[in-house]
């Protein structure tokens, strides 16, 4: 009895101990655990720091393009707004006070072309072929090189008239008198189509007034003097009898027709008024035709206020 007794008291004390020991262990667990998860949360922070820190530079980085857009936005802006500008540019009307005239000129000439130039054309084409037309179109043109070179000379151009004086001379040998454009073959060699008249608006005179001339059609008083100082330099007005040198104008005139049918008929086709139409795609075509053998102007030594 007394052992029985002994060891009771024994195993309540080992229990006591038993439990103290657990309630002592357990603070120091739940520390443990939370200095494991004291590296977790720091680097969970500095996560979070980093993600802040890139959606501030994106933010920033964001404003400063938009800024940059913004301030683009007015130049690229104005540059399309020159550009409609340039393409849509209304061409001013050469003055026309001789307008009435003009019109009969343009309904003679209208009626002219539709009962005997264009017959005589198609009848023209239907004899010869086009291939040929083509080679007799290049012959007539080889022929008026001398009327290119003056004027290139007198433009200044020395090289043009230096390319002209090679073509004419390499068209008129290897290219079988001009029908074959030999010369184009070699890019250096490009020709290029002057007239008195360019020359004339070149060194600034104006285009004056507008002319419908009888048959051969729109031009102006500065264009249709020009068109006499060229006929000088036409190899044809020197043809003999007066009679041949004109047919061989009109096959030069026949010849070119045959191969542009269709042109006038679109542009007539098209047209609220056709003698308008005409008038201002001349007027047109001749000024584009000055303004691009004008020099550049010098660049300006001062800056403008």
């Amino acid at each position: 009895m007394k052992g029985g007794t002994r060891m009771v008291p024994m195993r309540r004390s080992s229990l006591l101990w038993l439990v103290f020991l657990i309630f002592l262990l357990l603070p120091l667990s739940a520390g443990a655990d939370e200095l494991r998860d004291i590296p977790k949360a720091e680097q969970d922070v500095s996560n979070i720091e980093r993600d802040t820190s890139k959606t501030e530079q994106d933010t920033l980085k964001g404003e400063t393009e938009g800024s940059a857009a913004v301030n683009a936005a007015p130049a690229e802006s104005a540059e399309t707004q020159e550009a409609v500008e340039e393409e849509f540019v209304e061409v001013k009307p050469m003055a026309d006070p001789l307008e009435p005239l003009n019109r009969l000129f343009y309904f003679v000439n209208d009626k002219l072309y539709f009962i005997i130039f264009k017959p005589v054309a198609q009848l023209y084409s239907l004899v010869v072929p086009e291939f040929g037309r083509v080679r007799i179109r290049n012959a007539f043109h080889n022929m008026t090189a001398p009327v290119r070179i003056v004027n290139s000379l007198l433009q200044l151009k020395m090289k043009d008239a230096g390319v002209e004086l090679a073509r004419f001379l390499i068209n008129s040998s290897v290219g079988l008198a001009g029908m074959f454009d030999v010369a184009s073959q070699n890019p250096d060699l490009k020709g290029s189509d002057k007239d008195l008249g360019q020359t004339l608006g070149v060194y600034g005179v104006g285009e004056g007034i507008f002319l419908m001339l009888p048959i051969l059609g729109p031009s102006s008083l500065r264009d249709s003097v020009g068109m006499a100082g060229d006929t000088f330099l036409n190899p044809i007005t020197y043809i003999k009898p007066t009679g041949t040198s004109l047919a061989v104008r009109a096959l030069e005139y026949e010849n070119a027709l045959s191969l542009r049918i269709g042109e006038y008929e679109d542009l007539k086709e098209s047209a609220v008024d056709p003698y308008t139409s005409l008038k201002d795609a001349y007027t047109e075509y001749r000024r584009n035709k000055i303004k691009q053998e004008k020099p550049a102007p010098a660049p300006a030594l001062v800056p403008a206020p």
